[in-house]
């Protein structure tokens, strides 16, 4: 069975963290071989090491010489590539798999020292198609938290009256940003923060991910898109809906038809084996007889007409990933 290798950091390669399930800031060396885990990192990891993984072995970072290696002069960036080499030493590797994020130079130093590298997305992403335990829960929560922000939003909206075109609470002009505070309270007290970027946006402000700024219109759609992270697992949720304060035109009532059709025809169609292009097409077969463009026609040059984005992704430790 050949060696996997990883070198990173928990908190922002999903690769490790499922690996690991721990955060850890600072890049480290991680390592599976015939099934062991293997973890370079110093001895303040220790006790969070053991807690989420009680069978790994521990490369210390002073049994690898870290002090030793200090007292040459040499620069960080070089005594990070020569522990990250003696690692994978006293881990017995010669050759190994590798997450494509693996960095260049560990990469460039590794092979320097004679170790055949694979770089095999596919084998790596293999790893966590099947969520774990901990990553299902953390997917729930963080959807907990994503249903609490819009429900946050909903609120404020509602509350909203119309005043020159524009939405207006307590004799303020309601903005998208103070909406997005408002959702991103309520992600935080649910233990998922959604980031800075999340989308409110309108007809008046922004496209796609633009998050929106300024005064919310009255009348016309509103977009808010959030995507909370579960602090604990460091899995996402993603959600999106679309409000209309005010008068509804006629033209968003039959676009709110289509897309009420096409969610149900997708639900519907949703079992073990089908492909996300199969339902993606399935939703295009309800835009394109009623005039939309889709991505399988040719693109217009306004890119908000038609249906032109995606039908849904998955979550886990990446905000997208495959279902």
């Amino acid at each position: 069975m050949t060696a996997l290798l990883f070198y990173g950091d928990t908190e922002r390669s999903p690769a490790m963290r499922h690996e690991l399930p721990v955060t850890i800031g600072d890049p480290f060396l991680l390592g599976v071989v015939d099934g062991q885990l293997h973890v370079m990192a110093s001895d303040l990891e220790r006790s969070r090491v053991e807690a989420v993984a009680p069978d790994a072995v521990l490369h210390d970072y002073d049994a690898l010489g870290f002090r030793e290696l200090l007292g040459t002069g040499i620069s960080r960036h070089e005594l990070e590539l020569e522990l990250a080499s003696r690692a994978v030493a006293a881990m017995g590797i010669r050759e190994a798999t590798v997450d494509p994020e693996m960095p260049v130079a560990v990469a460039d130093r590794l092979r320097a020292d004679g170790i055949v590298l694979h770089v095999d997305d596919k084998a790596i992403a293999a790893r966590r198609r099947a969520k774990s335990a901990l990553e299902l829960a953390g997917i729930r929560r963080a959807q907990a938290a994503a249903e609490a922000g819009m429900s946050a939003a909903a609120e404020l909206l509602r509350r909203a009256g119309t005043g020159g075109g524009r939405l207006m609470v307590d004799g303020e002009v309601l903005t998208a940003e103070s909406v997005r505070a408002a959702v991103r309270d309520a992600c935080q007290a649910r233990g998922a923060p959604a980031p800075p970027d999340i989308i409110v946006s309108s007809p008046w402000s922004g496209f796609g991910h633009d998050p929106g700024s300024g005064p919310l219109p009255a009348d016309l759609p509103i977009v808010i898109d959030l995507w909370p992270r579960d602090e604990e697992s460091g899995c996402w949720a993603d959600m999106t809906r679309t409000f209309v304060v005010g008068e509804v035109s006629e033209q968003v009532r039959a676009m709110e038809a289509l897309v009420l059709e096409a969610i149900e025809r997708a639900r519907e169609a949703v079992a073990p084996g089908i492909t996300g292009r199969e339902l993606y097409d399935l939703v295009c077969d309800v835009f394109e007889p009623a005039g939309y463009r889709t991505q399988r026609t040719e693109r217009a040059e306004d890119p908000m007409e038609g249906f032109q984005f995606a039908l849904g992704h998955g979550v886990g430790l990446a905000l997208h990933e495959p279902p």
